[in-house]
């Protein structure tokens, strides 16, 4: 889609979509500029949600959901829907991929190849997943026939990151409608733009009006609005640890349900008899694809001693070889970061790390591209874990080297973290790929594969990386009751606390 024809399909300020249109925001409403990270220009204006208007999104998905016109609605009828979706998403995904692009800054190449790819599948993944589900029935008592059914929870808040908008929103939005919930969605206030064209495509591919319902803003006004919504039974959130910490002890007031995936210090082990050349790109791929901004990133390179230097020659020639510039060229390999503050606060792991004594291998400070919040694809040699560029997340293209003398070493290092998300392994030895599947402590262990993610499992991680999962049956039991029904066979004798005489 040419960049003119796309202009119009921005509006100058976005509102909230309820009740299937778009509502104009209050008088007085808070309007947030939403930057294109190449340009540093404000592409337009989001209004921001405030408490009331969060309510009244709230209320209409509650009522939505009570009417029963989706809620009860057959698996037949959901699942056409549902592929409906993922049809139009295919036919749309060029100019999804092109609003996306505007305020992320993924380079478009990945945005078509991986993002809008991933968006659509989540809608056939569940279309698929519901009509293949069966529930249970227990008959080994003679005096019983009991069942369970899986029924939708109610209203579903659900609350998406900056850094894979659609990919990531749609996965939870799936889940939730596809079960028959009704939710109402914040995206980030950064990236709201591929939210307005898919809001009309849920009205299109026939999603009942208010079954889908949207919000718009910051997380402290609008995200805590929803968090704190009664009516809101549960909240799965994609995000910063810190601000996953915050939603877990709001909705503990309300015991509502609760799923969050949260940040990430990945360890990428290399072993010295692994595939040197494969494991290179799957690092350069997992250290730096959507220009590094993303919780499963390889961001601690573990490299077993021997084979060190070789590798780094190898991978340090990939690095300073990618294609750093605008999103919207489709040979850029590394756009810029998403913001002013993201761009200052990698700066400052850069400049942490030349006073650490950290040895920097490349990049280590701002693109020279200007205007954009573009920086080098970074790789630094760190002596010890304990630094500060191995403990903390980066989010960003910036990569930390560490070294290790046997695989226990390797091992013992990967979990020394706070973080539990996932792990790499590049090995050819049997036993130690086991070895590392039982004791690396990470939701995902991706042994001589670079990032993968099976629908059908489940997606999370341990420690502070997050709680909960998502992904096939883990996504039913986010998003459904359980109900147990028990049904007599015949009649039989009751027991009797008096005599009825």
């Amino acid at each position: 889609m040419q960049a003119k024809n796309l202009k119009n399909r921005i509006p100058e300020r976005i509102g909230s979509w309820q009740n299937g249109r778009w509502v104009t925001p209050a008088a007085g409403a808070q309007d947030l500029p939403v930057i294109n990270p190449a340009s540093e220009a404000v592409i337009c204006l989001l209004a921001e949600d405030d408490s009331a208007s969060v309510d009244s999104a709230v209320a209409i998905a509650k009522a939505t959901f009570q009417s029963g016109i989706w809620s009860r609605a057959a698996v037949s009828e959901r699942k056409g829907v549902l592929l409906k979706i993922r049809d139009l998403v295919v036919e749309q995904a060029e100019e999804l991929a092109q609003l996306e692009i505007l305020s992320t800054g993924i380079p478009i190449s990945q945005a078509r190849r991986r993002h809008l790819p991933r968006a659509a599948m989540n809608f056939e993944f569940f279309a698929e997943f519901i009509s293949q589900t069966a529930d249970r029935l227990y008959d080994q008592n003679p005096d019983y026939l009991t069942l369970v059914r899986h029924e939708p929870v109610g209203v579903a808040g659900l609350i998406a990151p900056w850094n894979a908008p659609l990919a990531l929103a749609t996965m939870k939005l799936a889940g939730a409608i596809a079960f028959g919930n009704s939710c109402v969605l914040k995206p980030s206030e950064m990236t709201p733009l591929p939210f307005v064209r898919l809001m009309e495509i849920l009205k299109i591919a026939g999603v009942p009006d208010g079954v889908v319902n949207l919000v718009n803003g910051r997380g402290p006004v609008t995200g805590q609005a929803l968090v704190a919504n009664a009516d809101v039974d549960i909240i799965a959130f994609t995000g910063g640890t810190a601000t996953g910490r915050a939603i877990g002890e709001l909705a503990g007031r309300g015991l509502k349900r609760v799923v969050t995936e949260l940040g990430g210090k990945s360890a990428n082990i290399v072993c010295a008899d692994a595939d040197i050349e494969r494991a290179v790109e799957s690092a350069v791929l997992a250290g730096f694809g959507n220009n590094g901004q993303q919780c499963l990133a390889g961001t601690r390179l573990l490299l077993q001693r021997s084979i060190a230097a070789e590798f780094l020659d190898l991978f340090l020639t990939r690095v300073r070889s990618l294609r750093i510039g605008l999103p919207s060229d489709a040979t850029t390999e590394i756009g810029p970061l998403i913001s002013s503050a993201q761009l200052e606060r990698i700066q400052s792991f850069g400049n942490d790390a030349r006073n650490d004594g950290v040895e920097i291998l490349a990049g280590g400070k701002p693109a020279d591209l200007k205007p954009g919040y573009f920086f080098e694809p970074t790789v630094v040699h760190a002596q010890s874990n304990s630094q500060r560029v191995c403990c903390e997340e980066i989010f960003g293209p910036f990569v930390t080297v560490l070294e290790f003398d046997d695989f226990d070493e390797a091992l013992s290092i990967a979990n020394d973290s706070e973080y539990g998300l996932v792990a790499y392994v590049w090995t050819n030895n049997l036993g130690q790929a086991m070895k590392a599947a039982d004791e690396l402590r990470t939701g995902v262990v991706w042994i001589n594969t670079p990032v993968y993610r099976e629908l059908r499992a489940p997606f999370g991680g341990f420690k502070h990386s997050g709680v909960g999962r998502d992904g096939g049956d883990w996504s039913r039991s986010l998003f459904t009751e359980s109900k147990t029904i028990s049904i007599p066979r015949q009649d039989f004798p009751l027991a009797q606390l008096a005599d009825s005489k």
